[in-house]
């Protein structure tokens, strides 16, 4: 059996497909408040943009799921996103109240997923909207297409994403050195 599309993935987590995600330079503000876009220029941003698909979700819908394997991110348009783990020893099967850790709440201009992205590992959490959520959606193989189409906007594209992902890394090791301390 082939491997579903981008698409058929989106659709079957129940997302709604609003088509190519054209013109993100038509947001000023998602540009200045998005780490991932802030240093794009419209133009870029208008590359970046046409490589991904723009879908809607519901408050409540899950947008990602922990433990799932897939190779593409989101971008949050519009909305706002809980992001939670679950607890250790607790399955995906018979969750309870409470099984579930929150991470954060992302809002305008957030990625998710980018670490699944780029290296085809299994979610590290779940991702719901909390409101009605508009996103990006941006593949592993958009990228590849970004970067032999337009290798500047690639490049600038991968060190943003580095950039954000070592960001996360050491909030996350400031958070362990406290949780340690407290021991």
């Amino acid at each position: 059996m082939a491997a579903a599309t981008l698409e058929e993935q989106l659709q079957d987590r129940g997302l709604e497909l609003l088509g190519h995600c054209e013109r993100l330079s038509q947001s000023p503000e998602l540009l200045q408040l998005s780490a991932l876009l802030r240093d794009f220029t419209p133009a870029e941003a208008d590359m970046l943009g046409a490589g991904m698909l723009r879908v809607r979700a519901q408050p409540g819908q899950l947008l990602i799921a922990e433990d799932e394997a897939s190779d593409w991110m989101m971008l949050l348009l519009r909305g706002t996103v809980d992001v939670g783990k679950r607890k250790v020893g607790t399955s995906s099967d018979d969750q309870e109240p409470g099984d579930i850790t929150r991470l954060a709440v992302l809002k305008q201009g957030a990625a998710l997923g980018e670490m699944s992205m780029l290296d085809g590992e299994p979610r590290y959490a779940s991702c719901w909207a909390l409101s009605e959520v508009e996103a990006a959606v941006l593949s592993r193989a958009a990228v590849g297409r970004l970067i032999t189409a337009h290798p500047a906007v690639g490049a600038k594209l991968l060190v943003k994403l580095t950039q954000l992902l070592a960001q996360r890394l050491r909030n996350t090791s400031s958070q362990l050195v406290k949780a340690l301390q407290k021991q």
